[in-house]
C-alpha cells in the first residue's frame, strides 16, 4: 500500500537509518547466537528486511554473493502465501529452492518472517545462512560430483516452519532424522530465528514512533534514494557494448571445460549483461540458478558503480540481465547445484574482465575467483567423535592501476568473511595446521603484481578421513592487464606418509587420508597489472628481499640483477631483455 503523507526530510533520513541499524542488529544476533564456525567465524550468512512487496530494503552480508537472494526469497513466499492471504503474524517460512526463491544451494537455508503492524503486513525480515549439514549423500551436505539435486540433501520448498508463533514439529524432526549434525543445523536454525524476531520488533517500535504511514514513504524515499545514486554513477561510465569470454573449468564429473560468455553494454539508462551463447546447463553440480546469476551481477555491477553504497533493490533498477533458459547460469530442475558458487564467479568475472580495460580505476586484473571449498570429515583424535570441516580458502587479488594486488583474501562472492582460525580448527577437528604461510610462486608479475595465494596444510589425526575440495581456476589462469602476467592456478596435493605425493588437483571428491596424511592446498596468485619491466628496480629489489620472487625470476621476468647479499640492485646491469 502506497501513502501520500509528506514527511519532512529529516525524519526520513531518521528513519532510513534506523532501518539500515536494524539489519546491522539481525545479522549481529545471527553470528552471536549460531552454532557453526562456518556461520559466527567465517559469516557465511545474510540478513535484512524488504518491503511488503518483497523490495529489498536493507542487507548485512557477510558473503556478497547474496546480494539479491533475499528479495527472491520473500518474493517466492508471497507468490504461494501472500495472493491467498495465507501469511499470518508469527508464521516463519523456511525455503533452500536453488531454482526459485533459495538462489544458491541446499546447503544455503533461508528464513522469511511477514512483519504486521496493527493487523496489516508492512515488511518482511529475510536471512540466509549456511547450515554445516542439509543431508544428502555426502558430510557437509555440497559435494562435487552429485548427478541431480536428490542428492544433495533435505529440500526446503517454501514451507511454513512457524505458523501463528507455532513451530512445526514434523519439520524440525525431519532435520534431526537427516542431517549428521543436528544439533549443528537446529541450532543455527533457531539462531536464525532469534534474528527474524528482532527485526519484527524492532521494525515493529519504529512503526509505533513514527506512524506506519511515515514507515512506508521512508521505504519509498529509500529506494527512490538508491536508483538516484545508481543513475548518477551509471553517467559516469564509459558508453558502448564491450565482451568477454572464458570457461568453468569441469562440472566436477569429468566434462568440460564449458565456455561462457558475456556482452555488456552501457547506456545513460541501463547496465545490460546479456549472457546468452554460454554453455548449457551441465550434468555435474557447477550448474547456477537465474537467482544466483542475478546476485552475481548485482555484486559487480555495485563494483563498478559505487562500492560503498547502502544496498537495496533501487539501487539496481537501471540494471537488466539476460541469459538463456536451462543455460549452466540459469539452471532448472533437477540439476545439480551443490557448486553453484563456481559458475556464480565465473559470471560475475566475465562482467569484471569485459570492463576492466575501459574502468583501471575500479576494477584489476583477475583474482583467485574460485571459492576454494574444502569439506574434510572423520574421527576427532581425542573425543572419537565425527567432525566436519567446512570452510573457504583465501588467495591473492589482481594488481591494479598504480597498486600492487591484495594477498590472502577470500573471491568477490565471499566478501568480507574469514576463514577458520588455526586454533580452532586445532581444536574443535581432527588435524593439525602444519604449514599455513603465503605462496610464492614466481607468478602475476608485472608493473604491479599480483597479490599470493596461500598454502595451508591440514594434517590427518585419525585414519579414514575425506576431503572432497572444489578448486575452480584449476585450468584457466587468473588473467593480467596491460601486458601484465597470468597468476597461478588453485591446486592441492596429497604428501602421504609412505612419501608419495599425489597431485595437483582441482576438484576431487572424498579423497581418504589415513593419520599423518597431509592434505596441501595452495591457491592461486593474482594477475599482473602492466609491463614488469616497468616495475622500479628498487621495488624488484625489496620483492626478492622479501622472497616474492626469487634472484632467478628476478632477472628473467623482470629484468633486475639483485645482490643475494645486500639485496640492492646492480644498477648497470637492468632492463635489458
Amino acid at each position: 500500500m502506497t501513502y501520500d503523507t509528506k514527511v519532512d526530510p529529516f525524519t526520513l533520513e531518521i528513519v532510513k537509518d534506523s532501518l539500515l541499524s536494524i539489519g546491522d542488529e539481525m545479522f549481529i544476533a545471527l553470528a552471536r547466537t549460531s552454532m557453526s564456525p562456518i556461520i559466527y567465524e567465517v559469516l557465511d550468512y545474510a540478513s535484512g528486511l524488504t518491503d511488503a512487496k518483497g523490495q529489498l530494503l536493507t542487507q548485512g552480508n557477510g558473503v556478497t554473493g547474496f546480494i539479491g537472494m533475499l528479495s527472491f526469497m520473500v518474493k517466492q513466499t508471497l507468490e504461494k502465501y501472500g495472493e491467498k492471504g495465507d501469511l499470518e503474524p508469527g508464521d516463519i517460512i523456511i525455503i533452500n529452492d536453488p531454482y526459485g526463491g533459495g538462489g544458491s544451494h541446499l546447503s544455503d537455508v533461508g528464513l522469511v518472517m511477514p512483519i504486521f503492524h496493527e493487523g496489516e503486513l508492512i515488511a518482511f525480515s529475510a536471512n540466509k545462512a549456511h547450515w554445516t549439514e542439509v543431508g544428502g549423500k555426502d558430510p557437509g551436505s555440497f559435494t562435487n560430483d552429485s548427478t541431480d539435486i536428490f542428492q544433495e540433501g533435505l529440500q526446503f520448498s517454501c514451507i511454513k516452519l512457524f505458523e501463528k508463533g507455532k513451530i512445526n514439529e514434523g519439520i524440525v524432526e525431519i532435520i534431526r532424522s537427516n542431517v549428521r549434525f543436528p544439533d549443528l543445523s537446529l541450532g543455527d536454525m533457531w539462531a536464525q530465528v532469534a534474528a527474524l524476531k528482532t527485526g519484527d520488533k524492532r521494525v515493529k517500535e519504529l512503526c509505533e514512533k513514527h506512524g506506519r504511514n511515515t514507515i512506508v514513504s521512508a521505504v519509498d524515499y529509500l529506494l527512490d534514494h538508491g536508483e538516484q545514486i545508481s543513475r548518477q554513477e551509471l553517467s559516469k561510465l564509459p558508453k558502448g557494448t564491450f565482451y568477454a569470454e572464458d570457461f568453468i573449468d569441469t562440472d566436477g564429473i569429468g566434462n568440460g571445460p564449458f565456455p561462457i560468455k558475456v556482452k555488456v553494454t552501457i547506456t545513460d539508462d541501463e547496465f545490460i549483461c546479456d549472457f546468452r551463447g554460454s554453455s548449457p546447463q551441465v550434468p555435474g553440480p557447477v550448474n547456477c540458478s537465474y537467482t544466483g546469476l542475478v546476485s552475481a551481477v548485482r555484486t559487480i555491477f555495485l563494483g563498478v558503480t559505487n562500492p560503498s553504497q547502502d544496498v537495496n533493490d533501487g539501487v539496481f533498477r537501471p540494471l537488466k540481465i539476460i541469459v538463456d533458459q536451462r543455460s549452466v547460469m540459469s539452471a532448472e530442475r533437477p540439476a545439480p547445484v551443490s557448486n553453484y558458487f563456481e559458475t556464480l564467479l565465473g559470471s560475475l568475472d566475465l562482467v569484471w574482465k569485459a570492463l576492466a580495460p575501459e574502468l583501471p580505476h575500479r576494477l584489476g586484473a583477475g583474482h583467485l575467483l574460485s571459492v576454494c571449498a574444502v569439506t574434510l570429515s572423520g574421527l576427532h583424535h581425542d573425543t572419537d567423535e565425527p567432525f566436519l570441516i567446512v570452510e573457504p580458502s583465501v588467495g591473492g587479488w589482481g594488481a591494479a592501476q598504480g597498486q600492487d594486488g591484495a594477498s590472502g583474501q577470500f573471491c568477490i562472492a565471499d566478501g568480507e568473511t574469514y576463514n577458520i582460525p588455526v586454533e580452532v580448527a586445532e581444536t574443535r577437528y581432527g588435524v593439525l595446521l602444519d604449514e599455513y604461510s603465503l605462496r610464492t610462486d614466481g607468478a602475476g608479475a608485472g608493473q604491479y603484481i599480483g597479490g599470493k595465494g596461500v598454502i595451508r596444510s591440514y594434517r590427518a589425526l585419525t585414519d579414514n578421513q575425506a576431503a572432497t575440495v572444489t578448486f575452480g581456476r584449476n585450468k584457466y589462469l587468473p588473467w593480467g592487464i596491460d601486458n601484465g602476467h597470468e597468476g597461478s592456478p588453485n591446486e592441492f596435493y596429497i604428501e602421504k606418509t609412505s612419501g608419495e605425493k599425489d597431485g595437483p588437483f582441482g576438484v576431487y571428491p572424498r579423497y581418504p587420508l589415513q593419520k599423518n596424511d597431509v592434505i596441501k592446498l595452495m591457491t592461486a596468485t593474482g594477475g599482473g597489472y602492466g609491463d614488469p619491466l616497468k616495475r622500479p628496480a628498487e621495488q624488484v629489489a625489496k620483492d626478492v628481499k622479501n622472497e616474492y620472487y626469487t634472484l632467478d625470476e628476478a632477472k628473467e621476468i623482470f629484468g633486475v640483477l639483485v645482490n643475494p647479499d645486500t639485496f640492492e640492485w646492480e644498477e648497470d646491469k637492468i632492463r635489458k631483455k
